[in-house]
């Protein structure tokens, strides 16, 4: 039996940043999910915030911010029939590409894990491309291939068709450590069910580490008509 949503982003205390895309049970709504997680003060300075066309991070109390570098971005931005969430400014050079005719493989192809060492937190990115009342979707993690740093490993996953009932949830972390294990395997397929945006999201905080949640977007869209609707929870409210 295939796992719930909330209970894979249960499943450890530290999954770090993750990613899920998928279909409702009935087949009428794409679902897309991101939240973020932080160990560090640093990080656990955040809140999402709306913006045209997605979201972005803002630093909750700027004078406590150390170092925005890696930890300010859009996770979420939109162009033309897709939907682009990712952990880290990758999501504009996917954006960017994607606006200059290429393709979602060639902008990754340009970027690497974060230089974050000794962990070289890898880079998780998914689009959604809507079509005649469905969608594709895209997925991809770049991560360090070896201890030191020295290569990056960049996977890719094209799912032509989405089955309704299913999610795909792809993090950076496989659980919590010094330094913390990458993500290994294919995306791990999760169940998901008519829920709205509001109440899967409700489910989805409940099942994330309390210790360690930091904020959470989920957003259904219509496959029929394009509506959308989002909810946004952060930890500092």
């Amino acid at each position: 039996m295939i796992q719930s949503a909330s209970s894979a982003v249960g499943a450890t205390t530290y999954p770090g940043r993750g990613i899920i895309m998928g279909k409702s049970a009935d087949g009428k709504r794409a679902v897309m999910a991101y939240f973020i997680m932080g160990r560090s003060v640093n990080s656990r300075n955040r809140v999402f915030v709306e913006q045209p066309g997605g979201i972005r991070t803002e630093a909750f109390d700027p004078s406590k911010m150390v170092d925005p570098s890696l930890i300010i971005y859009s996770p979420v931005r939109t162009i033309d029939n897709k939907v682009i969430v990712t952990n880290g400014d990758q999501t504009d050079t996917i954006h960017d590409y994607i606006g200059e005719d290429a393709d979602f493989v060639d902008a990754l192809m340009t970027r690497t894990f974060e230089p974050d060492a000794p962990n070289f937190t890898p880079r998780v990115s998914a689009m959604a491309t809507f079509v005649g009342g469905d969608f594709s979707l895209d997925m991809a993690i770049l991560r360090a291939g070896d201890a030191q740093g020295s290569c990056c490993h960049r996977v890719f996953w094209k799912y032509e068709k989405v089955e309704a009932g299913k999610g795909y949830f792809l993090h950076t972390y496989l659980k919590d450590g010094n330094p913390i294990p990458s993500f290994t395997g294919d995306p791990e397929t999760v169940a998901l069910d008519d829920a709205s945006a509001f109440d899967l999201a409700k489910a989805l905080w409940a099942g994330l580490d309390q210790n360690n949640k930091v904020s959470l977007w989920v957003c259904t869209r219509d496959l029929e008509t394009g509506r959308t609707d989002t909810s946004i929870i952060n930890a500092n409210a």
